[in-house]
This record gives structure tokens, sequence and C-alpha cells, in this order.
């Protein structure tokens, strides 16, 4: 029996092609590609993006502090390594609350996205709703908020109104994207579930978490990001001895820029980079298995 997908191929094949449609398809594939709108306007995006890095990493190997390179030295290193306590605090700071509030707002916003998409309750509109708030907010109205709640109910502000008001802000971003990968799932499989004689728990962590675990690892990681470079609110809500590197970092621009940010930039560029590239096999091969 003959195939009729590859007998209806065969028949417009066969169709004679006018000289309009040779001629449009020669042109098309002489057209200068290199030349486009769309690879130019890439390329001034990347160097508006990349262009300020590279040159906070040329500055960072200068031997003076003044904007002219005067000579390669690798001073501002040894600098970051050996005389910089007061920053290396603040970093450990930083990644102290965005860990805790990324992974709070991971858990909380993952049974929010879950519990909203599949179960029906009162004030279920109103949730979702209200849900989005801190995302849309600008973060001077967020900040000013969360510092006088804390001022009402007598909180010292430091390393946990940060933590709080993190992960308040973390929530939104973790629900919209959790939700977006539910909005995918395929029902059946709970159905099956629980024709195998699952229980809701065991339904919740062995099908549910692994079906959606794209969605909360992006989530996480949106988290960390946004915890670890905010300054807004937690210039509002920080107190005595809270100081993070966003803090830090702009508490010695306002006397000048030093070079052993831009150091220190380096270092977490080179950090960052080497994260993804091992986040990026390791989930390649994660995506493989399921």
């Amino acid at each position: 029996m003959k195939n009729p997908i590859l007998m209806l191929v065969r028949k417009y094949r066969a169709i004679p092609k006018s000289e309009s449609n040779r001629h449009a398809k020669r042109q098309w594939k002489k057209r200068n590609t290199s030349l486009s709108m769309s690879n130019t306007v890439l390329c001034l995006s990347l160097m508006f993006l990349f262009l300020p890095l590279f040159v906070i990493v040329f500055f960072s190997f200068n031997s003076s502090k003044d904007a002219s390179f005067s000579g390669f030295s690798l001073i501002w290193y040894q600098k970051l390594l050996f005389s910089s306590k007061p920053l290396w605090h603040a970093l450990l700071n930083s990644l102290i609350v965005a860990l805790a509030a990324a992974v709070t707002a991971t858990l909380l916003g993952t049974l929010a996205a879950i519990g909203i998409s599949w179960y029906k309750f009162i004030g279920k509109s109103y949730i979702q709703t209200v849900s989005f708030l801190p995302m849309v907010l600008p973060e001077v109205i967020m900040g000013i908020s969360l510092l006088i709640f804390f001022s009402r109910i007598n909180l010292d502000l430091g390393l946990v109104t940060i933590f709080i008001a993190h992960t308040t802000f973390c929530l939104p971003f973790v629900y919209l994207m959790v939700s977006a990968r539910i909005d995918e799932f395929d029902y059946s499989i709970i159905e099956a579930s629980h024709d195998l004689g699952a229980n809701e728990f065991q339904t919740l962590t062995k099908v549910i978490v692994p079906a959606i675990m794209p969605g909360i690892i992006s989530g996480f990681m949106m988290s960390i990001t946004m915890s670890f470079e905010d300054y807004v609110i937690t210039a509002l809500v920080s107190g005595p001895g809270s100081t993070t590197l966003p803090l830090y970092i702009y508490s010695l621009i306002r006397f000048g820029v030093s070079p052993v940010i831009n150091s220190l930039s380096f270092v977490l560029i080179l950090s960052i980079c080497a994260i993804a590239v091992l986040l990026r096999s390791r989930l390649k091969s994660f995506a493989a298995s399921r």
C-alpha cells in the first residue's frame, strides 16, 4: 500500500513553478544577511549590555585609581583578598539573605501556585490579584510599607527584616514561573497516580514536583538574583551590622569608584559564568532523564 503523504509530496514537487517564484527564491538566497536590520539591532544590544562589563574588567587590572590606564597590575586583587574584610562581610550577608529568601520564596511560591491552580476556595481570584502587587509596586513604596510594618510590630531592623522583605518581593516571581509550568501539566498523570494507590502527599512529592521542577528551579534562580542585587528595599529595612553588598558598594561609590570593586565584579562574573555552565550541563542531563 502506497504512503498517501509520500504521494502528496511527489505531487507537489511535480507542480510546475512559475518564473516569479523561481526569481523570488533566487533573490532570497542571495540576500545579504550580514547587514540586516535584525543583526544590527542584535549587535548594538549586545554591545550595550556587555561593553560596560569589559570596561570594568579592563580597569580592574589598572595600576592606579585614575580613569586612564597607566599600567597592568594585580594590586587591586591583592587588596580584595587581604585588605577588604568589610567587603567580604557584606558579601557574606548578601549570600546568606539571598539563599534564605530564595529557598523560602520558592517553597511558599510553589505551594501557592499548586494550591491556587488546582483547588477551588473562597477568595481565589482576590488572592491571585493581590499576589502580583509586590511585583508591580515601585520598590520605594514596597520598602516604606515594610518599614512601617516592622516599626509597628517593634521588630528591630537587621538581617531578619531584610530576609522578610526579600522573601516578600520574590514570591510573585516564583508563583508566576511555577504557574506557567503548571498550565502545561498533564492532569491525567495525577489521575493515574491516584489509580495506582498514591495519596495526596505521594502525588505531590513524586509526581507533581518532579514535573514542574524546571519552573521551580527558574523561580529559585530568579529569587537569588533579585535578592542579591536589590538596593532600594534593602536600604530602607536594613539596620546596624546588616550591610549587604549593594549597600557597601554604594557607600564606596559616593567617595569615588574604587578599583577593588572592579576586581570584585570580575570575580563575581567568573563565578556566575562557572555556575551557569555547570547548571546548564546538569539541567540538560536532568531534562534528558525526564
